[in-house]
């Protein structure tokens, strides 16, 4: 393997491990003295958090899960700067290999998320983690996933239909903003992911039966 493979594999570990960190578990636990796991969709995720403790612990979810995704995106661009390119930020270019190696280790921020190993392996949704990580791979990027997530949720209120459309639309966005054609296998294995967290989201709005968002909170777990 070459210098750059190491790193980024390694980068990647830390990726999964880091961003793994079940905030929203964390934060509903100790502000609201809940396992959000058991109320509400049962999601780790900020919009459960919100539905079955309140904003207050919502917004801290939100902004720690996002955090978690953009530092460690953030590290991940000086790392491989120093060790692999030289130290020469001005060098770095999302359209070579360096942002093909970027590109996998968003990918492992996505799974360490959504199959976080510190609760066997399940987790949230992918959402605000990816939004932060997306923001670190190359932030006009996230924007346009914002635009156009924000597009579609605050008309209709589905949390779940601005994901998941936010999602497939990963791979346009790197296509657009000219990464390299291999580097979209990952940032489409990331939107898979994505999307498939969201499985029953995408059956509820299918029948008409998906939630709209609210802070109303859930006193037991929905059974659908």
């Amino acid at each position: 393997m070459s210098e750059l493979q190491i790193v980024t594999v390694l980068l990647a570990l830390g990726a999964y491990l880091v961003c793994g960190v079940p905030f929203g578990l964390l934060i509903a636990s100790a502000m609201g003295h809940v396992d959000v796991r058991t109320i509400g969709s049962g999601n780790i995720g900020t919009t459960n958090v919100a539905r079955s403790v309140g904003k207050g612990a919502a917004a801290l979810t939100l902004l720690l899960d996002l955090s978690k995704g953009l530092v460690w995106m953030l590290v991940s661009r000086a790392v491989l700067a120093f060790l692999v390119f030289g130290g020469d930020f001005a060098s770095l270019d999302h359209t070579t290999v360096f942002g093909t190696s970027l590109t996998v280790v968003f990918l492992a921020c996505i799974c360490g998320h959504v199959f976080s190993p510190y609760l066997r392996f399940h987790g949230g949704k992918g959402i605000a983690v990816g939004f932060g990580a997306a923001l670190g791979l190359y932030w006009p990027i996230g924007v346009g996933l914002l635009a156009l997530f924000l597009l579609l949720v605050i008309p209709t209120r589905f949390v779940s239909l601005g994901s998941v459309v936010a999602a497939a639309s990963l791979p346009v966005w790197c296509l657009i903003f000219g990464f390299p054609f291999v580097s979209i296998l990952p940032v489409a294995v990331a939107a898979v992911v994505v999307i498939w967290s969201h499985r029953e989201n995408v059956r509820r709005l299918a029948r008409g039966e998906e939630r709209r968002f609210s802070f109303h909170k859930s006193e037991k777990k929905e059974s659908r």
